[in-house]
This record gives C-alpha cells, structure tokens and sequence, in this order.
C-alpha cells in the first residue's frame, strides 16, 4: 500500500513540476525537438547541474534520453527506449559509426563538450533529416562563431570530483570579425576507478581523455563563406566493468570542409554543402584482468566518407527544407585468441569482415502554418544503401551458415510522418503518425561469433534479414502561462520484422562457459510505448519548482517483454535564484524494473531515490567573468543499480564537485 500511495502522490506533484520554462530553461522544444544547450559562452550552461558534465550526463539529464552504462565512461544513448541500432546519432549532421563489436565506444563518447554548441534530439520519423531511423535521432551540433564585430574570446575550465578522483582541465580561444572565425578548444579528463554507495569500490571503471578541436572560417562574399573544422579524440585505459573487456585506445579524427551561402534568393534563406571524413581505431584489451581464460586481441577500425547539401527556403507560409546527402564506411574488425599452451596455434576469425556501405538519400520537409492557430509539418526521405562483404575470409566464414549469402545487398530505404497542432488559448495540442524503415546494423546482417555478456550469448549476424519496419504514432499537450508550464507526450510504435537474437540450439558456442549461440532474427512485431509528463511552476520570482515523469513498455508479438525499457522514473528540482547566486536540490529516482527480460539476462532490479544539493555563484571584474559552482550527489550514499546498468554494475555513491569557469572578452 505504501509504495502506491507514494506512486500517487508523484503522479500528482508531476502535473506541477518538470524541466525549467522558456528562457530559462537548457531545453527548447519545437517539431518534437528538445535542444540540449551546452556552450559554454555567457555560461549558458550555467543551468546544467554540473556544467562540466560529460556529453553522456548532459544527454541523460535530458527529457527523452536514457543512458545505456557499460562503465563510467562512453555510455550508450537510448531514445524512445531504442538503442543505437535504431537511431541517427550524428555529429553536426556527419554519419559517423563506431569501430567496437561491443558498443564500447558510441559516437557520443568522440566529442567532448568543450567542442560543442547545442544537442538536438528529435524523436521517431521526425529524426530522418540525416539519415534513416525507427526510434529517432541526436544531432551533436559543433560550436562556431558568427561573422561580425571583431570578438575575442578566452576561457578556462577546471574541475574535480571527489569520488573517482576525476580531474577536468579545458581551454578555449575563439576570435572572430567579419571576415573570420575561429574557434579552438583543448579538453582532458582523467578518473580513477569509482565507488559505489557504502564505499564499494567498483573495479575497472578508470579512464582518460584527450580532446583537440578547431574550426576556421573565411567570409568568401558578402553572403557567403567557407569552414574547415578537425576534432582529434583519444580515450586510453578505458575500464568496463560490466563486461570482460577493457579498451587500452579508442580514437577519432573528424573532419569536415562546408561552404555555405545565405538569402542566395528571395526564397532560398540558405544552401550549405558539407564534405567530411572521419576514421575511429577501437582496440579492446584483456591484458589487466586476472584469471583470464584465454587471452584476445580485439581491435575495430570504421572510415566514413560522406557529404550533404542541405537547402533551407521561405515560400508564402510554407518553410521547407531539403538535404541531399550520403556516405562510404568501411567498418572492419578481428580477433585473435592466444591459447595457454603456446605449442598450439593462434586462433583469428573476423568479427566484422570488412563491410562496406555505400548510401545516398534525399530528405524533404514542408513546415505549413495555417489559419486559426493550425500548423501543419509533413516530412519524408528515400535512401539507396548497398552493403558489400570485402573479405573472402569473412564471406566464406559466413557462408558456412548461410550457403547462398552473396557478396552484396541492396536494399531501399523509405520513411514519412506527419504532425498537425492546434493553439487554443495558451494549451497546444499536437497529433503525429510516421512509418520507417531501417537496414540492418553491421554486428547483425555480419557479425561472427560476437559474444554478448548481458545474456551470455554468442551472437551470429543475418545477411537475410528484412528491413525493419515501424508505424509510429504520438501525441502531445502543452500548456502554457507566464509562471506555470506542462507538457505531456506519448508515443506508440508498432516494429514489423524487430530485429532481435534468438537461441539456435544447433550451434555450438565458442565463448569458454557461454550458455550458446543466438542469430538475429526478424520477429513477427514488437510494440514499444512511450509516455512523459513535465511541467514547472514559479512560486514566485526567485523560487521554481520542476520535475518529470516518464514510463516505457515494450513486447514482443508473444507478449514477452523487450530488454532496456525504462520503467516508472521520476526527477523533481527545487531552484531558488538571487542575482548573480543559484541553488538547487533535486531528488532523481525509479521504480523497481519488474517488466524485465530474463530471457535477454535482465533481472529485477530494486527502486531507488537520489538526492543531490549544488550551488554556485558568478562574479563579473569588468571584462572577465568567473563561474563556480560546487555540489554534493547521492547525499545519503546509497547503493543502487538500474535498469540500464549493464550486468547490474551499481551507480556512484556520494560524489562532491567542483566546476568552475573564467571567460576573458
């Protein structure tokens, strides 16, 4: 009775609290869009709970992102409560994919936030605009000066967190005129492993961090200029505790050349064209585990070239926009077993066996405002991708299971949605429906012998399977006045052909005491829902409250429960604000996972309640500004674990920082 009654009492409070207002929230919705702020200039991150957050806790601390945590470093993005298969995570629209087997390094973990303006996410078919998708899209927006009156900037970051000993330094110079502009960054981070609550260590969760970024940009006409930009990354000695692997390198360098013209006419607002490449060497590593079975080197290479043309145009009262866009990747990975016994011979076989996609799609978007306070948004792309095995060794690998597997796939890939809203007084309402379709990842159309810790599965890839297939519906309620704000969504999503591994009885495992051997398979359907309420309210000037709920459900066609789908959460915030000084306690928790898979290796996890205090203060000496603000997280120490941690590896216990922030102008 008492945990519904408290259930109550947080359905209740949520239609009073949630994120932050208006201008004073990090978050902007628009389109089905939350826009996660995170440069640093004019502290406009100053609203983040820890402003030297990594990329990964920004996201998490968003409305509609759940984090995948496989360690304390590079977590997996979940959007919709859909991983990174069935997503378009991009870098300042680039296609960029990982080089590891093992989703150690998401394309989120290649960029720090000291090379980024803005985090865009968009949800369903309205994340299509850079590539195909089911469960919607994460746009990671690079920061860029703006021609004009000539501008220097300079600033300094450091910060440190008592429970992993984790050090933060960055630096930044921009400059620009109005002919140039030039920005340039430099961040590290290194941590120790991290304690869980009452003072568990949590082995093998150590990292470090490098990053370099710059981006130069030359005024070529009045209305038009050209940008070159370069983000150098690399994460060593990287721990993973939840699985039987670390990483001893996981690097990345992207680089991208744009040329852009502004009002090219009375329609054409602006036409910016983009060519980029990016390369990622991921190289898995046992050699610090004790008792290691048999000793693998893993490595994984992934080169990406590509390029997009991208029109925005004003026309009456329709705004539309077009891309025109697509890629080469090679995505190539191995491995090679060591037995005991050095008078037997190494063992090598092909994890991904050199794939190579070429793609190319076309986007549109027509944004339509109506008579009446109606506005209308109707989008959709088409794509072209062909996907070719390069290595003989690795077809031949496959075709042991697959005899008539051919050297080459092609496969066509569409998607469309639509969305109407309604104004009525201060309430807005909005109603969408979508249909997509995504191919295949590499790990499942390819993969050979991959082994997955969560089940404790081997997993086999399925050059055969179908495309997936979603039908999407969602809808959404705002209301709105000066000092109280609440916003709720859902979202209904029917996946024909979900793919997904199931047990094959007649293989035999390789992995040493595995429980077997599962090939992805396209099952009949699944059904995933959605549903979020947030709002805020200001008791007066200086005082708001927030807060937000959230819930996901999801089965098969058999009605079995799906893996990873974020049960009954909540996140409540009190903020009180005076002049240049800001303090907030905020009170993060969840239910108990009882819709878990234990068919996939999940298990009940318990409910938990995390309290946390931070405040800072700014002070302004003519031209620079200091920023600092210091917090406590997990007051009380308590020893938890949550759905999304993999292998239920327990969160961090208590956890004092420090950030601060010195900006020159």
């Amino acid at each position: 009775m008492k945990k519904y009654i408290i259930h109550l009492l947080l359905i209740s409070a949520g239609f009073v609290l949630a994120q932050e207002i208006e201008n004073d929230s990090l978050l902007a919705y628009q389109n089905l869009e939350e826009v996660i702020v995170v440069s640093k200039a004019r502290f406009k991150n100053e609203k983040q709970y820890k402003p030297l957050s990594s990329v990964d806790e920004y996201l998490e601390n968003s409305g509609k992102v759940s984090m995948i945590k496989r360690g304390n470093y590079a977590w997996e993005a979940s959007l919709n409560n859909m991983l990174s298969e069935r997503l378009s995570i991009t870098i300042d629209g680039m296609q960029i994919f990982g080089a590891c087997t093992d989703k150690m390094d998401p394309i989120t973990s290649y960029v720090d936030i000291s090379n980024l303006d803005k985090i865009t996410v968009s949800s369903g078919q309205h994340g299509t605009q850079n590539g195909a998708t089911i469960g919607g899209a994460i746009d990671l927006k690079i920061q860029k000066n703006n021609f004009g009156s000539e501008n220097l900037n300079i600033g300094i970051d450091t910060g440190y967190e008592s429970n992993s000993s984790t050090k933060i330094a960055s630096g930044e110079l921009n400059y620009s005129n109005k002919k140039i502009v030039l920005n340039t960054d430099a961040s590290y981070r290194k941590a120790t492993n991290y304690y869980a609550g009452n003072n568990q260590e949590v082995l093998f969760s150590q990292y470090e961090k490098y990053n370099i970024s710059s981006s130069l940009g030359f005024k070529t006409s009045n209305k038009s200029s050209i940008t070159g930009s370069i983000i150098y990354d690399q994460a060593n000695n990287v721990g993973y505790p939840a699985l039987t692997m670390d990483v001893s390198l996981a690097k990345a360098l992207i680089s991208a050349v744009a040329y852009k013209i502004d009002s090219l006419s009375p329609t054409i607002n602006t036409w910016e064209t983009k060519a980029y490449y990016n390369t990622i060497t991921h190289v898995m590593d046992d050699t610090k585990r004790p008792d290691v079975a048999i000793h693998m080197d893993m490595p994984g290479w992934s080169d990406t070239f590509g390029f997009y043309s991208k029109a925005q145009m004003q026309k009456n009262e329709h705004s539309l926009l077009f891309n025109l866009n697509g890629y080469y990747n090679k995505s190539l990975a191995e491995m090679t077993m060591y037995p005991n016994n050095q008078n037997e011979n190494l063992m090598f076989m092909l994890t991904w066996p050199d794939v190579r996609t070429l793609y190319s799609g076309f986007y549109a978007e027509d944004y339509l405002k109506l008579k009446n306070n109606w506005s209308f948004l109707l989008n959709g792309r088409i794509g072209f991708q062909n996907a070719t095995v390069a290595d003989d060794l690795g077809l031949h690998s496959l075709q042991i299971f697959y005899p008539e597997m051919k050297k080459t796939t092609t496969r066509i890939l569409s998607s469309l949605s639509s969305k109407i809203s309604k104004k009525v007084n201060n309430t807005t309402f909005t109603v969408g429906l979508g249909y997509g379709e995504r191919a295949p990842s590499v790990t499942e159309a390819y993969g050979f012998y991959l082994y997955n810790s969560f089940d404790n599965y081997d997993y086999v890839g399925n050059p055969n399977l179908k495309n997936e297939k979603s039908f999407e519906s969602n809808l959404g309620i705002q209301y709105h006045t000066k000092h109280f704000t609440v916003n709720t969504e859902a979202s209904y999503f029917y996946i024909k052909d979900y793919i997904i591994g199931r047990t094959n009885p007649d293989l035999t495992q390789m992995t040493i005491n595995a429980d077997g051997v599962r090939i992805y398979t396209g099952l009949n359907y699944a059904t995933i829902f959605n549903t979020s309420l947030k709002a805020s309210y200001k008791i007066v000037s200086r005082v708001l409250v927030s807060g937000l709920l959230s819930y996901g459900l999801g089965k098969d066609h058999q009605g079995n429960n799906l893996p990873l789908i974020k049960p009954f959460s909540y996140r409540f915030g009190l903020h009180y604000k005076k002049d240049f000084w800001d303090t907030e306690i905020n009170l993060n928790g969840s239910d108990s996972q009882n819709n878990f898979s234990s068919y996939y290796g999940e298990n009940k996890t318990g409910a938990y309640t995390i309290v946390n205090l931070s405040s800072s203060y700014r002070f302004h000496f003519n031209q620079t500004k200091l920023y600092v603000k210091a917090g406590l997280e997990n007051i009380f120490d308590t020893y938890y674990t949550s759905y999304s941690d993999w292998n239920n590896i327990p969160r961090p216990g208590r956890n004092l920082f420090i950030n601060a922030s010195y900006i020159i102008n």
